[in-house]
């Protein structure tokens, strides 16, 4: 089983690019049983990273390989990637994989911490499971500085307080005037016209 983020496969394509070595990389990836690519997206628009990921791709499934690709969008939203690839990546199962609920979410924070094994009380676990939704990455740093803040508080309210400045994001305020300056700008109008 081989995982590698896409930059780094990158990476490793240009290196052999420049040492006349891309035979060697075609063939070493496709010697591995399962092949895991990390945001395939990085692709797009490198078009000798395209062609070798092609020859890697195709060694791999002709001999009833795996591949499995992980992306921030589908592969039909990808821009500047060769069409055979993308009818390729298609051609797979696409599973989107949502933002955890709130009970994902709290069933998440409850194994940290008893991998941690700390004690954190139900008030702060479920205040992050209720605040933090973006990704499971805050997720684990909200509960990271509530265990920190906990222990050097000892107060629910106060970590709850403090947790606060990390987790809600500024409220941003349109007013017309920002309103009528972008339409202008846009335009190439005057504020007035």
């Amino acid at each position: 089983v081989k995982y590698i983020p896409c930059p780094n496969f990158t990476s490793q394509i240009i290196t052999a690019i420049r040492n006349q070595s891309i035979e060697k990389i075609v063939e070493e990836y496709s010697n591995f049983d399962v092949f895991i690519v990390d945001d395939i997206e990085f692709i797009a628009g490198k078009e000798r990273t395209q062609e070798v990921f092609f020859r890697v791709f195709n060694d791999l499934t002709e001999n009833g390989k795996q591949i499995v690709l992980s992306s921030d969008r589908p592969p039909r939203a990808i821009e500047n990637i060769e069409e055979r690839l993308r009818s390729r990546f298609e051609g797979g199962m696409i599973a989107d994989i949502n933002l955890p609920d709130f009970e994902e979410r709290m069933a998440i924070l409850e194994r940290k911490v008893e991998e941690a094994n700390v004690i954190l009380p139900e008030e702060i676990l479920n205040f992050i499971a209720q605040h933090v939704r973006k990704s499971i990455r805050d997720l684990e740093g909200a509960l990271t500085r509530a265990i920190v803040l906990f222990e050097k508080e000892k107060s629910v309210k106060k970590v709850q307080k403090k947790l606060k400045q990390f987790i809600e994001e500024p409220k941003k305020r349109i007013s017309p005037e920002k309103i009528i300056s972008v339409v202008s700008e846009f335009y190439n109008l005057s504020k007035n016209e």
